[in-house]
């Protein structure tokens, strides 16, 4: 059985190794934040956290993700999330809202490694997909995220200006 690092905690699970992590994560663990959508790896529905980069979970075998570090949106929700989700709420950028885990993952990692993106950067790093059309509020909240990040504060995320 593969040891997952589980959101900070050591995880045991019983599946084959070539099962993606996606249906490990919903199916055997109850971890329903992470979406399924394209199951090709194109869309980022999936996007979790694996060592600390952006991956995409429905193409991860769980063979690939044992013995690593793995985050998933309900451990990043309450941190650096909340943040994000902030920036998100004050540019409006939900609207259907299935994209919204994986993108906030994507986000997460990037802000991560760059605490100030431009929008070439942003383009470059987070690649989800949103059938709403909202890109362009995305990057406002995300240039928005940063900005509250820097601040070192969940409030700047509400009172940043875009």
């Amino acid at each position: 059985m593969p040891l997952l690092h589980l959101n900070g905690t050591p995880t045991r699970v019983d599946a084959d190794d070539d099962t993606p992590l996606l249906w490990v994560l919903r199916d055997h663990l109850g971890l329903t934040g992470t979406k399924f959508a394209c199951g090709i790896g194109e869309c980022g529905a999936c996007t979790i956290h694996l060592d600390g980069q952006a991956v995409r979970a429905c193409v991860v075998p769980l063979s690939a993700a044992s013995g690593k570090q793995i985050r998933t949106i309900e451990a990043v929700a309450a941190g650096e999330g909340a943040r994000i989700a902030k920036a998100w709420i004050a540019e409006q950028v939900p609207q259907c809202g299935y994209c919204q885990p994986g993108m906030i993952m994507a986000v997460s990692a990037l802000l991560a490694s760059n605490a100030d993106p431009s929008d070439a950067e942003i383009d470059a790093a987070v690649t989800n997909l949103c059938r709403c059309g909202t890109q362009p509020r995305i990057r406002r909240a995300i240039q928005r995220a940063a900005r509250a990040r820097a601040a070192g504060s969940t409030k700047a995320a509400d009172d940043a200006t875009g």
